[in-house]
């Protein structure tokens, strides 16, 4: 489709995945801008119908895009469909030229009525840009608590092998029995992380049956997520999941038994988290959440 905004036409697509040029094109601008490259991930067919970027073309180079992520939501045993949206990027030659406010109008408009809630985590250079759409910041509280290490069986998944992707996917569709705010049915937002730059970060428990995504950082255990149908405590996977010398266990979820977790705000730069005040603000009533750091897109 075509359109002129400020004076100059461009096409207008949704239509990035399955085209060959433009997902060249757009792979390239996502490189410039924010040093990653999708290609890898479509070919390996991770890249699913949940992803649609929204992308304005000049010539045959995308020049702008905002991405519409598909977020089937789980909160408090409450299925819902959130809309996120993602890889805000626009070559710096056509900056300030109302691109984006045009793509995000459109956005707004087909699919405002067809969700339950709006969110995107916003760059720190544009804090003053999103209000203007009826966005309003809200805050993300993170779990942790004192390590408790304790021996067990664990098994590194080697997600080049299709046996143990074919592993994570099935845990994963059991989803996190320990979240209170869980994201379900995205195994190509999942993969895009495992497969990518957190390959080398999942581990599967033989002894609860649990796929586990994690990191360790000195004396810090980095919990992202957990999937599967375990009859364990959160406590004894923290506890498996600990190297000896692990102090503190974080979680990059929310629990849904908050007892015994000391609660931080999530203040971390570029991620600034904005809302659509006239949905649904799940951050209204509780004021102890985030998103789970697997569902950023």
């Amino acid at each position: 489709m075509r359109t002129i905004i400020n004076g100059k036409e461009y096409v207008f697509t949704y239509e990035v995945r399955d085209n060959s040029s433009i997902r060249q094109s757009f792979n390239e601008l996502a490189k410039k801008i924010f040093g990653i490259d999708f290609e890898g991930w479509y070919q390996n067919g991770f890249w699913e119908e949940d992803y649609i970027p929204y992308a304005l073309i000049d010539g045959d180079t995308v020049v702008s895009n905002i991405s519409v992520n598909i977020i089937h939501t789980n909160y408090r045993n409450e299925k819902r469909l959130f809309i996120q949206l993602g890889t805000v990027m626009t070559d710096e030659r056509y900056r300030n030229q109302g691109l984006s406010r045009w793509l995000i109008e459109n956005i707004l408009e087909e699919w405002k009525e067809k969700c339950d809630a709006f969110y995107l985590y916003a760059n720190d250079k544009v804090l003053d840009f999103y209000p203007k759409f009826g966005f309003v910041k809200e805050q993300e509280y993170q779990a942790s608590k004192m390590a408790t290490p304790m021996k067990a069986k664990i098994r590194k998944l080697n997600m080049s092998s299709g046996e143990d992707r074919k592993l994570l996917h099935d845990k994963y569709d059991l989803s996190n029995p320990f979240s209170d705010l869980t994201m379900e049915n995205n195994n190509g937002l999942i993969m895009f992380y495992c497969s990518q730059f957190m390959k080398e970060n999942v581990y599967y428990i033989p002894q609860y049956d649990l796929a586990v995504v994690a990191e360790y950082d000195a004396d810090k255990l980095i919990c992202y997520d957990a999937f599967g149908n375990t009859n364990a405590t959160l406590q004894e996977i923290l506890s498996v999941m600990a190297k000896e010398d692990t102090k503190v266990s974080i979680l990059g979820f929310t629990p849904k038994d908050k007892d015994d977790f000391t609660f931080k705000e999530v203040n971390v730069e570029d991620l600034t988290l904005f809302w659509l005040s006239e949905k649904e603000n799940i951050f209204s009533n509780d004021t102890r959440i985030m998103f789970p750091l697997l569902s950023h897109a």
